[in-house]
């Protein structure tokens, strides 16, 4: 069912994260279509985790560049380096360093640059390794022509489709094979899932699914934060949920798997709750440190 307009504007309009500030002209030269988009976010970054694979050492300082949050910022950086066009691909090592969060803004950002709803996702994919779901975010547009929103996955390019051999369109990722972290919690809590399987490195549980469910329903209202980002509500492996918190995520899981039904609710919830609502700063658990936002 197509949602209400007034959702479609919203998820049509740059914000916070996603606006290209000063850089907004050069979105407006890029194309409409969301396959040659991708193909640009791809020519634009290099994930930071797969970077040896195209024969890219990185330094320390190139790492850095995976914690620039906005979408401007982003740009900044990549076209202090060059100052070509955004069709052009760079070369590898040329591309700014990044994780998935930022292919999925990157190509949200461009989205909605030519009035196409789109907003990012955080949840967990089963397509990097056997059995378990990974940490990872994806973009979610519109496609009016069939009435429905579409995941895709602008990180996997050809390199790493010959990696992971994901057997469908990464244009059009199935919802069983990337789970909205609302989706993921609520499979663990009905234990129709193992929650030590939905994570990242050694870094796994419901404590963490949790997490990514609070990350969801920040970027549904446009404050797409790091995948290490952390603030308000969420804990650590060493800090079991509390009764309380069980319910709030259930109530936050239950909101973000339909938010275009529950769109009032889950702005009222986020807005009022400062456990939910990202602060100022938060706490940049690579780094070890607080930062502004």
């Amino acid at each position: 069912m197509t949602p209400p307009r007034h959702i479609l504007d919203f998820t049509a309009q740059s914000a916070v994260m996603t606006s290209a500030g000063d850089h907004a002209p050069l979105l407006d030269d890029l194309p409409a279509e969301v396959g040659a988009l991708v193909r640009v976010v791809q020519g634009l970054l290099l994930h930071e985790h797969h970077a040896s694979a195209y024969g890219v050492t990185l330094s320390d300082e190139r790492r850095d560049e995976s914690h620039i949050r906005p979408v401007e910022r982003m740009l900044d950086r990549l076209l202090a380096r060059d100052a070509w066009p955004l069709q052009a691909a760079r070369p590898a090592e040329a591309r700014l360093i990044c994780v998935c969060r930022h292919f999925a803004l990157l190509l949200v950002a461009m989205l909605r640059a030519k009035g196409i709803p789109a907003r990012t996702r955080c949840g967990f994919a089963d397509y990097f390794s056997t059995g378990r779901f990974e940490d990872h975010w994806v973009c979610e547009y519109w496609k009016p022509e069939e009435d429905r929103w579409v995941l895709v996955d602008a990180q996997i390019d050809e390199l790493q489709h010959a990696k992971f051999l994901p057997p469908f369109d990464v244009l059009d990722v199935p919802r069983d094979r990337f789970l909205i972290a609302g989706e993921a919690w609520a499979k663990c809590r009905a234990g129709h899932a193992d929650p030590g399987d939905f994570g990242i490195f050694d870094m796994r549980g419901l404590w963490f699914v949790a997490g990514n469910v609070l990350r969801d329903a920040a970027a549904l209202n446009n404050m797409e934060m790091l995948p290490w980002d952390v603030w308000g509500a969420m804990g650590g492996p060493d800090q079991p949920l509390s009764a309380d918190q069980l319910a709030m995520f259930d109530q936050l899981s239950a909101l973000t798997r339909m938010p275009d039904a529950a769109f009032a609710a889950l702005q009222v919830i986020y807005d009022a709750d400062t456990r939910l609502r990202v602060p100022a700063t938060v706490f940049n658990a690579v780094r070890r440190r607080l930062e502004p936002v």
